[in-house]
């Protein structure tokens, strides 16, 4: 398929447009491009770039991820590691079962649907959160544990959500199989992406030019993404682990000055690009999905979603009350509010196969409930994060970096 690039350029006009916008506006960079990609579905123009899984996984989770990745500190991450592997295990098992449980009692959905809708939408993603905390200005470790969290419950999501999809589909897996596929992805993506980062830095360090220094970067992001789900690993974690590994260690003579700072700058405006694209197709897709023809079970889902969350984040959390890793009140009430879904939850969604039972209503829930989260949850975190203190007055909200 050729490219539309024409139709990119005029996406790019666009988000840029509405960058501008939503800072006079003081309105959330992503819910702008959100609103503006429905507001041009109802127009002519239309591009040839579709919303696919493919697309989400191949062209924007990689930049998005290594983006984040790189701005991470390992010291940090290590010293949370016990809060984030409770919530992207644990949480993520509580969540998506009170989903599955609530549409199997409410709406006699069959509980293979169910559950295969409840873990594809019960993971917090990457791409919504980040962004929006981003945005909010938010830091320390709030913003630590939210983008850690997204992040990493990428292996455990996928991993069940194929055990679900294969029971959805009329097959069978033992429990014995799911906890050596699990720890498989986990390990293999690691282990690809820890292997990319250290070849990118052994090469890095025998150059001071930093154009090749930014081709190194794209060559371990892309590529232990790519390698990675090449084995059927995990591609987020390999480009998680290695922007962490070239994130904590490049800056130690691997990569020169002028080159470490020309590829924070390039992964800086990557990620501008991939999230205006991102989010300017998820608007234009729910107009196209018809979510409006399952309004009652949607409306359902996203309640269930939103209890399954409060429930999980402080349920996990209180297993740390009384210890060094206490999780404040104040931080479980944004982690539940500030876990949004996007683009991971679509991505699923659109690459289900046709013979899942309950496959539209599955689909047109899924985008329903983006759509809230995107929309609702982006437009008011900022004003839950102000009140709780996170932020400042003087603090723009609307700022797309």
């Amino acid at each position: 398929m050729d490219l539309d690039l024409e139709g990119i350029e005029l996406m790019l006009l666009i988000a840029a447009v509405v960058a501008v916008l939503a800072r006079r506006l003081h309105l959330p960079y992503t819910v702008g491009l959100t609103l503006a990609g429905i507001a041009l579905a109802f127009t002519p123009v239309k591009f040839d770039l579709q919303l696919t899984k493919n697309l989400i996984f191949s062209a924007f989770l990689p930049p998005l991820i290594f983006e984040t990745a790189l701005n991470l500190d390992w010291r940090e991450l290590r010293s949370n590691g016990w809060v984030v592997l409770i919530l992207v295990t644990a949480g993520v098992l509580i969540a998506a079962g009170i989903v599955a449980a609530g549409l199997h009692v409410g709406e006699a959905w069959p509980w293979p649907s169910a559950a295969v809708l409840g873990l594809l939408i019960s993971a917090t993603d990457p791409v919504s959160v980040i962004a929006t905390f981003k945005e909010a200005g938010v830091t320390g470790r709030l913003r630590l544990l939210v983008e850690s969290e997204s992040l990493f419950n990428d292996g455990i999501v996928a991993v069940l959500y194929g055990i679900a999809l294969a029971i959805a589909t009329g097959g069978g897996v033992s429990v014995g199989a799911a906890a050596v596929d699990l720890f498989r992805s986990v390990a293999g993506g690691i282990g690809c992406g820890a292997a990319a980062g250290g070849l990118v830095l052994l090469l890095a360090g025998r150059t001071q030019d930093r154009l090749v220094e930014i081709t190194f970067s794209s060559i371990a992001a892309y590529g232990s993404f790519f390698v990675a789900e090449h084995f059927h690993f995990s591609g987020v974690l390999a480009t998680l682990t290695a922007g962490i590994l070239i994130g904590n260690t490049g800056n130690l003579g691997a990569f020169s000055d002028r080159g470490r700072d020309a590829v924070m700058g390039f992964w800086e405006y990557v990620g501008f690009v991939a999230n205006s694209l991102i989010f300017l197709l998820i608007g234009a897709r729910l107009v196209a999905q018809h979510v409006l023809g399952a309004a009652a079970v949607a409306s359902l889902t996203v309640a269930l979603v939103l209890v399954g969350r409060a429930v999980a984040v402080y349920v996990c959390c209180g297993v740390f009350a009384r210890t060094r890793q206490r999780v404040s009140a104040r931080h479980q009430h944004i982690l539940v509010w500030g876990g949004l879904r996007g683009a991971l939850a679509l991505a699923l969604a659109l690459g289900l196969p046709s013979d899942v039972p309950l496959h539209s209503q599955i689909v047109s829930v899924a985008f329903a409930v983006v759509a809230f989260s995107v929309i609702v949850q982006g437009l008011t975190m900022p004003l839950l994060l102000r009140r709780l203190g996170e932020i400042g007055e003087g603090r723009d909200p609307g700022a797309a970096g």
